[in-house]
């Protein structure tokens, strides 16, 4: 068996076959850090987060980037309306997304590259494409010739003329066609910039995942993944600038997941139904939202509501009932009963989970195999005579498949004060000794825990998130 995966470039399902054997190089779009993440934001860190986790699973070693956009209009505009510095609003946000995610059974990409960290990767990039003529200064601006790159609009299926035609493109003189886009923003007074060949300024928003990506991954990589809405224009121009610069396929298999509604309707801010990640995490529980995101197949959209929260809630609490049972039974079980049957059915279940998501990584389905078999699991706890090692090979199983997932199926013992301010003691420990890689594990230990650290000039501070 192997790994099928939708190909949203080709728009077909394909066998998954990487550049390396046993190796992946995954790139993932993250967000503009200017506000804490709501709702939909945080569906692609769950989304890729699964598919990174069963790709592990399947046996792959997965290199996998996620970026920053730390700088951007949106930011610069919130550090205004803040009074606040643009490098503190967006440090800020970053660190509020860690504990959204961190919450959500996110595990933190290999590399969080931000856009700060690259200016002079990205100066070079766009340097480049001017000396191959697909770029052009224009009044400290740097535009990309949009027409010059044949493979314009292959992956979201528009010609270049359609998109001429029918573009809503206000008339800029500096621009030789409406559909050019800014590489190189000129710098506006007051504002963050860097010196460049052009004069001040900062990065458009599109160049920046083109140098990271070649940066840290190289110049064709395995998967390149995002939300459904930066198909068109992000990654279209992502994939212009870079297969301009290098000549060679950005990406061989691109990936997009679908869309959150609201109560049914498009969540928008002018509609009211604006739901921030975490305020949704306090109201029905991270574990609980994960669940929810992964009970519908990635690319199909979601709708979201108290209800169907509730739904998700409950069935995540059968799950768990099963698990609690079996774990009961077996303090009470010898070993009775035929054995080798039971453990022929449950591995059924394993290869039915891997079929499923080997099948563009279909959770819902998966989940479905593990309600199946909860339902198997209770049925054989209605067995006068119950074995020690099927009960624990249920278990096992359970613990497995949930795993690739990162479903808790257990509830989470909370952390005691004392256990808390222990931790943090060794944390400092830690840190005085220089062994940062341990205080850092200590601070995502509690994060997990929903602790948050605030180091101040008067000590760490903790509060329960």
């Amino acid at each position: 068996m192997a790994v099928q995966l939708y190909n949203s470039l080709t728009k077909k399902k394909e066998t998954f076959v990487p550049i390396e054997e046993g190796k992946v190089k995954m790139y993932v779009c993250g967000p503009t850090v200017y506000n804490y993440i709501h709702i939909g934001n945080a569906r692609p860190p769950i989304v890729y987060d699964m598919v990174r986790r069963y790709l592990e699973y399947r046996g792959y070693e997965v290199e996998f980037i996620s970026n920053f956009t730390d700088v951007d209009d949106k930011i610069i505009r919130a550090a205004h309306e803040l009074g606040e510095d643009v490098f503190a609003v967006a440090n800020r946000f970053i660190e509020e997304y860690h504990n959204d995610t961190c919450a959500l059974g996110v595990k933190k990409a290999d590399k969080h590259p931000r856009v700060t960290e690259t200016i002079p990767e990205i100066i070079d990039f766009v340097a480049k494409l001017i000396e191959k003529e697909y770029a052009y200064e224009s009044g400290g601006d740097v535009y990309f010739r949009t027409k010059k790159f044949e493979g314009y609009g292959k992956l979201s299926s528009q010609a270049i003329d359609d998109l001429r035609s029918g573009a809503r493109i206000e008339v800029d003189e500096r621009k030789e066609d409406p559909l050019d886009f800014v590489l190189w923003k000129a710098a506006k007074e007051g504002e963050v910039s860097w010196e460049s060949p052009w004069g001040h300024g900062r990065p458009g928003w599109h160049i920046e995942c083109s140098a990271m990506v070649k940066k840290y991954l190289g110049d064709t990589i395995d998967i390149h993944a995002g939300g459904k809405d930066l198909s068109f224009p992000h990654h279209e121009n992502e994939i212009a600038q870079s297969e301009a610069l290098t000549g060679k396929t950005m990406a061989n298999y691109w990936m997009h997941n679908g869309f959150i509604n609201i109560n049914n309707e498009k969540m928008s801010k002018s509609l009211g139904n604006f739901v921030l990640a975490h305020d949704i995490i306090r109201q029905h529980s991270a574990e609980v939202v994960r669940f929810f995101m992964l009970t519908a197949h990635y690319r199909s959209p979601i709708n979201f509501s108290d209800e169907l929260l509730e739904g998700a809630k409950n069935g995540l609490e059968r799950l768990r009932t099963a698990v609690s049972s079996l774990e009961h039974r077996l303090t009470e079980s010898a070993d009775y009963g035929e054995k080798e049957q039971w453990f022929a059915k449950i591995s059924q279940f394993k290869e039915t989970f891997i079929k499923e998501m080997d099948d563009d990584f279909n959770s819902a389905n998966g989940i479905s195999v593990l309600f199946d078999l909860a339902k198997e699991a209770n049925r054989y706890l209605r067995e006068e005579q119950t074995s020690k090692q099927v009960l624990q090979a249920f278990i096992d199983l359970f613990d497995e498949l949930a795993g690739v997932l990162a479903i808790e199926l257990r509830d989470q013992v909370e952390l005691l004060d004392g256990e808390i301010e222990s931790l943090i003691e060794q944390r400092n420990e830690a840190r005085k000794s220089r062994d940062f890689k341990r205080a850092d594990e200590i601070r995502d230990q509690l994060k997990e825990q929903g602790i948050l650290l605030e180091d101040t000039a008067q000590g760490v501070r903790w509060k329960r998130g």
